[in-house]
C-alpha cells in the first residue's frame, strides 16, 4: 500500500470509495438503490470550497487502484484556524487492513509538518482514541451541534495553542449535510 496526494485523475476513484463505503450497513440503514451516501458528494462540495487543502487530501493505493481517502478542511475555533478531518472512506474490501490507519496517521502527520495547531473529528471515540484525540470539551472546543458532544473529538498538535477555545466551525460544505 502507498498512501500519497490525491491527484486529479482520483477524483471518480475518491468517489466510488466514498459512496461504498458510507454505504456499508454498518454506518446506517441500507440507502436504496441509485442512491449515494451524502458523504460522497460532500468530498467534491469540498474541493470546490474555499477551505480545500491540496496537501491534506491522502489516498491508500493498493495494486494500482485507490482503496481509501482521507481528507482535513480548513476550519476555525472563533477566528483561530483548525482542521476539520473527514470523511475517512476506506472501500469495504479493504476495511481491517490497515488502511484506515496508514491514511489517519499520513493525514496527522503532514497536517504536523504544515505547522497546523489543532485537528477536530466527528466519529466513534474508541477508534480515533488511538490516534490521540480525545473529547473536543477537554480542550474547551465545542461541536457546532450540542447534541454532537459525546462523539465530537481534538488532537492537539505542536502548533496547538491551549488558550484557543470556543466552538468549531467546519468548511462550509459540512453545512448542507
Amino acid at each position: 500500500m502507498i498512501v500519497r496526494r490525491e491527484t486529479p485523475a482520483d477524483v471518480d476513484a475518491i468517489r466510488a470509495v466514498t459512496a461504498a463505503a458510507f454505504a456499508a450497513p454498518h454506518f446506517r440503514e441500507p440507502l436504496p438503490d441509485g442512491v449515494e451516501p451524502d458523504e460522497a458528494p460532500l468530498v467534491g462540495k469540498l474541493r470546490a470550497d474555499e477551505g480545500w487543502l491540496p496537501a491534506l487530501s491522502l489516498v491508500a493505493v493498493v495494486d494500482g487502484a485507490v482503496v481509501g481517502h482521507v481528507v482535513c478542511t480548513r476550519g476555525h475555533v472563533g477566528d483561530a484556524p483548525a482542521l476539520g478531518l473527514g470523511p475517512v472512506s476506506v472501500h469495504p474490501d479493504h476495511q481491517r487492513s490497515g488502511v484506515g490507519s496508514a491514511l489517519m496517521h499520513a493525514v496527522l502527520g503532514a497536517a504536523e509538518a504544515l505547522d497546523e495547531p489543532l485537528v477536530v473529528l466527528l466519529g466513534d471515540p474508541a477508534y480515533y482514541s488511538r490516534f490521540g484525540f480525545r473529547p473536543a470539551a477537554d480542550h474547551g472546543i465545542e461541536p457546532p451541534v450540542a447534541e454532537w458532544a459525546p462523539h465530537f473529538q481534538v488532537r492537539p498538535l505542536t502548533a496547538h495553542d491551549p488558550a484557543v477555545r470556543g466552538v468549531f466551525t467546519y468548511a462550509a460544505p459540512f453545512n448542507d449535510l
